[in-house]
């Protein structure tokens, strides 16, 4: 597991608590944003250290 993901992986967690039981207001949803942009990275990196 690469840096990227683990970190795409805790920012994650981060909006699914901040989504369910805190009130953070926009940083939970550009954490998300930031989650998603690192593990797509990361799958396109996967993708072509393949080939």
């Amino acid at each position: 597991m690469g840096l990227i993901l683990g970190i795409g992986i805790v920012l994650l967690i981060l909006w699914a608590l901040g989504l369910f039981v805190f009130s953070w207001g926009a940083i939970i949803y550009i954490a998300l944003v930031v989650a998603v942009i690192l593990i797509v990275i990361w799958l396109i990196r996967a993708v072509f250290r393949r080939t």
